[in-house]
């Protein structure tokens, strides 16, 4: 449960190349491209303060905002809640302030190495997050079916789950060329990835993750696809994951995505908030200091989007939640896309027909937290009869799923993350409220726990999320059921709009669910420099011939393009 990888890769040789989020479906290096001196491209002068509008101040929507302030464009940034999105920190009434929960994004892989640009950029500090059996975390305990079993590494644990860890990563190798592809990722090999995900696209497109399961000899035994699916290897059970395509899958494993993870100090939702303060050092037309907020009035965004439509002139024009009318020359839409299903007037003509079909069959799967704030990391406690610690971080099959313990140090006040759930186990909590949640998740603990008082030790409300009931959200994350592949091709390469319509330009889609790593804040930071890319081309810019942008290099790496007759 430490990784998500066969053994063959795990201990492999260290001085190989680090893995990153690089395709398999699109292997373009975002973070060298950030990384480059030359800069993400140049529009003319006689563009410079030209405004853009930006529907969303997620992670993606102010991460295209800020590139695109930086090029002498003026974003307009709309947004209905609060900067963030799912990167959503929270505190606790009446609590120091130090005590947060993440509501949205928590965990963060080394692999995310474009989001990573952004961490550094802004002098944020992560610290290793507290996954099962993860190097750092102090004990886990499994429990299922009314057994527990205590572990601090993985070989404390039955043999059955050092099988089930086995059969997965024969799976893998056996249905998947797990190793050579991985091997293919960390050296930036394209023409090898593309030849190995080309044949699995065709092959795997109409196949769920249970089925590529039980279609392996590794598997044949239902209780090791059992025990996967409700203890998994690396964040946990699968089984919410079990009608998804395999495809999602293969996309976490080949790159690690599920593996090693790190926290935020002090909060996720810091990231896309210290952005928006920012006033980079290089900037075009803008005077120096110029940041996201000093260019909005009152340094807020504009309020939720009511309308988009077409005007004159292949416009795009917008109306917000205060009646206000503005057209724009370009727009990015970075918010998920079931609005524009629901809260959001469209017009049928911002989109081509197979778009707009892709954005009505997108897949999001529910999610669902709560956390208490604690005295302090009891948990650490030693047990007087066995010496082990008095609770761990627990994966369990009673209707809390996830428990994660997270401290500050021993002497300091704490936070349980008392239950994470998925999809029908999200499902469950949806019609009660934070208090009523609580009381169910202390009984399962108790069960498992009977010797603890987790109640004594919390000091103030609970605090709780269920996204599918967010109405700026409805949902947690894109995932992609079987046979979903062309559309998801459909919305990832939207940016490249010299192959659209004329009368269909000029509105650019971008977030996590637009990319090929839902789910992801990497999927969020990659789609949003997309989307710049299209913008900054879309104004006749261009990038530098020595940093090419992904529009540049579309050709040579484009998605496998599955026929549709």
């Amino acid at each position: 449960m430490t990784s998500t990888v066969p053994n063959a890769v795990e201990h492999a040789d260290e001085q190989q190349p680090p893995i990153t989020m690089f395709g398999p479906d699109f292997p373009y290096a975002y973070d060298d491209f950030l990384a480059h001196p030359a800069g993400l491209g140049q529009i003319p002068a006689t563009e410079h303060g030209a405004e853009v509008a930006v529907v969303g101040g997620g992670l993606s929507g102010v991460v295209a905002a800020y590139e695109l302030m930086k090029m002498g464009l003026k974003p307009v940034v709309y947004e209905a809640d609060r900067i963030g999105g799912r990167l959503r920190t929270v505190g606790f009434e009446g609590c120091d302030e130090s005590l947060t929960a993440e509501m949205g994004a928590m965990r963060f892989p080394p692999s995310s190495t474009a989001l990573q640009h952004y961490i550094d950029l802004v002098d944020l500090r992560t610290r290793p997050f507290p996954n099962p059996l993860a190097e750092t975390t102090p004990s886990t305990v499994v429990d299922l079916k009314g057994e527990s079993h205590y572990a601090e590494t993985v070989d404390d644990l039955p043999q059955v789950y050092r099988d089930v860890a086995d059969a997965w990563g024969r799976c893998l190798e056996e249905g998947a060329d797990f190793s050579d592809m991985n091997r293919a990722l960390r050296e930036r090999d394209v023409p090898r990835i593309r030849e190995i995900w080309s044949r699995l696209v065709e092959k795997l497109d109409n196949q769920t993750f249970y089925g590529f399961l039980c279609d392996s000899e590794a598997f044949r035994s239902f209780r090791h696809r059992e025990i996967f699916g409700q203890v998994g290897f690396g964040t946990g059970g699968w089984d919410t994951d079990f009608p998804n395509s395999i495809l999602e899958i293969l996309r976490v494993v080949y790159t690690e995505a599920d593996d090693h993870h790190r926290g935020i100090v002090g909060g996720s939702q810091q990231l896309p908030l210290r952005l928006w303060e920012r006033e980079p050092e290089k900037i075009v037309h803008w005077p120096y200091g110029t940041s996201l907020k000093s260019l909005h009035p009152g340094g807020e965004p504009r309020p939720a989007v009511t309308r988009l439509h077409r005007t004159a002139g292949n416009r795009i024009t917008v109306t917000d939640a205060d009646g206000d009318i503005r057209t724009y020359r370009a727009a990015i839409f970075t918010a998920q896309s079931w609005m524009l299903l629901s809260k959001i007037q469209c017009d049928d003509e911002l989109f081509p027909i197979d778009h707009w079909t892709a954005i009505e069959r997108t897949h999001y799967m529910e999610s669902s937290k709560l956390f208490v704030p604690v005295d302090r990391p009891f948990w650490l406690d030693k047990d007087e009869a066995t010496g082990r610690d008095v609770m761990s971080m627990t994966l369990t099959d009673r209707m809390t799923r996830g428990t994660y313990l997270l401290d500050d140090g021993p002497d300091k006040p704490a936070v349980i993350c008392l239950s994470y759930t998925w999809c029908d186990d999200s499902l469950k909590w949806l019609p009660l409220s934070a208090n009523e949640r609580m009381e169910v998740m202390l009984k399962s603990l108790s069960e498992i726990y009977p010797r603890v008082d987790i109640r004594k030790h919390i000091i103030g409300n609970p605090v709780t999320v269920s996204w599918e009931n967010e109405p700026y959200f409805m949902g947690a994350f894109k995932a992609n059921l079987p046979g979903h592949y062309r559309y998801q091709r459909r919305l990832f390469t939207h940016f490249m709009q010299d192959r659209l319509p004329a009368d269909k330009r000029g509105i650019f889609l971008a977030g996590d669910d637009i990319s090929w790593t839902a789910g992801w804040a990497e999927g969020a930071v990659q789609t949003a420099l997309n989307a710049a890319w299209g913008v900054m081309h879309h104004f006749g810019g261009a990038t530098d011939a020595a940093n090419p942008g992904p529009g540049d290099v579309y050709d040579e790496i484009a998605p496998v393009e599955l026929p549709e007759d």
